[in-house]
């Protein structure tokens, strides 16, 4: 069995050869023209959807040919219960009231769908940890390496190698140095070979940022 297996649609098999079928590479379930996931990013849920809900599951509001993405890239770690609320959720707050009543006639949904346009993206970067329960909120933007904790609610930007939690999140601390993010953002080690990625993993768990780039 090869260390990475980014085709596998279960990325963990226990020892006596059974698969972890809670736990999913999104790039294997997911066909959704709006989301784009990386390799070897996972979520890992209790209850499960059926192979083709992952989607719906993960950013139920965002629908195909919605004017909004949602981007997530290599190695991402997703737990139980995490949301991306996308853009297209939202409703009109210009007027009085906010109740969408276009959405309810067969003759105006078209036209109340397409006054939503040009909405933000929402991107998650490579090597994030996203725990239990968090919500991301429209047009968030997370950054490499960064640590968003077990029921935050998170907005805006949390920077690369930050740790949010709370609602709203906050940064709790930063991971490394400003010096050790910049070097850790150019040495990209998502994008290396599985083999590469193997040879590093004393470097990686083990927070050596001098042998990582040696590797």
């Amino acid at each position: 069995m090869p260390f990475l297996n980014a085709d596998a649609v279960h990325p963990l098999t226990f020892p006596d050869g059974s698969v972890h079928r809670d736990m999913v590479h999104l790039a294997r379930v997911i066909d959704h023209p709006n989301i784009t996931v990386g390799d070897y990013s996972y979520a890992n849920d209790f209850d499960p959807p059926a192979p083709g809900g992952w989607a719906a599951r993960l950013a139920p509001y965002l629908y195909p040919g919605a004017p909004e993405r949602l981007v997530i890239g290599r190695f991402c770690q997703i737990a139980h219960g995490v949301r991306f609320i996308t853009a297209s959720a939202n409703h009109a707050m210009g007027g009085i009231s906010t109740y969408p009543f276009g959405v309810f006639d067969p003759g105006t949904l078209a036209a109340f769908r397409d006054g939503f346009s040009a909405l933000p993206d929402t991107v998650v970067g490579h090597d994030v940890w996203i725990g239990h329960g968090a919500m991301i909120l429209p047009g968030a933007r997370i950054g490499s390496g960064a640590i968003i904790g077990a029921g935050a609610v998170v907005a805006g930007e949390v920077a690369p190698y930050a740790i949010v939690a709370g609602n709203p999140a906050r940064v709790i601390r930063a991971r490394f140095d400003a010096g050790e993010v910049e070097r850790l953002l150019h040495i990209r080690w998502w994008d290396w070979e599985p083999a590469r990625i193997k040879v590093a993993l004393p470097a990686l768990l083990g927070a050596d940022l001098a042998a990582l780039a040696r590797c």
